[in-house]
């Protein structure tokens, strides 16, 4: 059994979904859901979903072994960031080496980086006139957004999109193709 764990910093949509589906999976299970804010919506979507959480503070992150004992403690396998915006400390990555993937709201290496996350990105995508965005799921190293790029796909840019529409159009993606590459990436064995 290969096992998951998801970190989240917000509302929890893309955990929720990666959650229900491997719910039924028999080879693959989301462990725990780790969260930095204590009132993030996620943690109430885990809990509905019976999933376990670990609640933590930047201090505990990124000054102490904490996060990587529980993940140890866990035995898991793959660390999925959906929605999570803190820098990896770099005993995480090093323990974990490929085995820790995000999910960006726009085709890297554009529209990336420190502070480029939600609807900035799509803010920005608008503002630049781009004619299309959509995903990037890829490895994380010690750069924001900047590790090995795993799978993208892309969505059309039509003239009166709004960042909002964008947001819509990028958050199908997501929820489309998320789920499909993290298992995936689990049968090609870690």
């Amino acid at each position: 059994m290969k096992k998951i764990a998801i970190f989240a910093s917000g509302s929890g949509s893309n955990a929720e979904n990666i959650i229900n589906y491997f719910k039924n999976d028999t080879e693959n299970v989301v462990k725990i859901v780790f969260c930095n804010k204590p009132d993030a919506y996620v943690l109430e979507r885990a809990k509905r979903l019976n999933v376990p959480t670990f609640v933590f503070g930047r201090e505990e992150f990124s000054h102490s072994d904490l996060v990587l004992n529980e993940l140890k403690r866990l035995d898991i396998d793959l660390i999925v960031l959906a929605g999570f915006l803190w820098k990896v400390p770099d005993a995480i990555i090093e323990a974990y080496e490929n085995r820790v993937i995000n999910i960006h709201p726009a085709l890297l290496p554009s529209y990336g980086g420190k502070g480029m996350y939600g609807m900035k990105v799509h803010e920005a995508v608008i503002a630049a006139g781009e004619r299309e965005s959509g995903i990037t799921i890829h490895y994380v190293n010690n750069h924001y957004d900047e590790g090995t790029t795993i799978f993208q796909a892309k969505c059309e840019i039509v003239p009166g999109d709004t960042p909002e529409m964008l947001a819509t159009k990028v958050h199908a993606l997501e929820y489309e193709h998320f789920p499909r590459v993290i298992k995936e990436l689990l049968e090609k064995g870690l």
